[in-house]
């Protein structure tokens, strides 16, 4: 069966060109032009994946990420012009996946669908990591620090996962964009300087202690007990 994806922006062009291309690739695909269609289509519908526009009337893009991702865990890629940085942070604290900045290219786009598709059935098989303050349930897609949840976007829980698989490593920047978000983004380091940020303000806001330790000009390591 095809894998469904629902395309939302209010721009019915980039729709069209959006449903045309997917279609073409072997994707069920529905379009919605405003996030409250959007909604309604994917609670009904339930996409494997959601594509959306973040600046429209009503809703915005950032609310309709935060109330799709309390119905499922399908992969949210949102579509942002550049001066939005503060938009894309908030969208991917509500639980998108990822972004593409506008104007776009196809290719880029499709290769980024691939690639969430791909991971997206990943998490529901693998075992649970215990290391240090931390337990990771990748099935229940769940995190407990020194025994309290901590509430992690799917993106920050796949980057702390890779970490903790690797703890005490020195990971380098292409090492953890091409793991986490595809070879296409081997060159793209604001991703890490987005999320590396987020993840580490949230695990230093509950514990006080330092897990993620910048390499200069290399990558990052994980200090699965902290330092102080």
């Amino acid at each position: 069966m095809a894998e469904r994806i629902l395309v939302v922006d209010d721009e019915t062009q980039i729709t069209r060109v959006l449903r045309a291309a997917l279609t073409a690739q072997g994707y069920d695909v529905r379009a919605a032009n405003d996030p409250e269609e959007a909604l309604r289509t994917f609670e009904e519908w339930a996409p494997d994946l959601m594509i959306t526009d973040l600046m429209m009337p009503g809703m915005t893009g950032v609310e309709l990420c935060r109330a799709a991702r309390r119905m499922s865990k399908a992969p949210i890629l949102v579509l942002s012009v550049r001066d939005q940085e503060r938009s894309k942070i908030e969208a991917l604290d509500a639980g998108a996946d990822d972004y593409v900045t506008k104007p776009f290219g196809i290719q880029e786009l499709l290769a980024r669908v691939r690639a969430h598709l791909r991971r997206a059935p990943e998490r529901l098989t693998d075992a649970p990591v215990e290391v240090g303050d931390f337990v990771i349930d990748v099935a229940a897609h769940s995190t407990l620090l020194r025994g309290r949840p901590i509430h992690l976007t799917p993106k920050e829980f796949d980057l702390l996962l890779l970490f903790a698989r690797n703890a005490g490593k020195v990971l380098t920047h292409r090492t953890l964009l091409t793991s986490v978000w595809g070879a296409q983004s081997a060159h793209q380091p604001e991703y890490l300087r987005v999320f590396v940020g987020q993840l580490r303000k949230k695990l230093q806001g509950e514990t006080k202690k330092e897990y993620i330790q910048t390499e200069p000009w290399v990558g990052y390591r994980f200090l699965p007990e902290g330092a102080e």
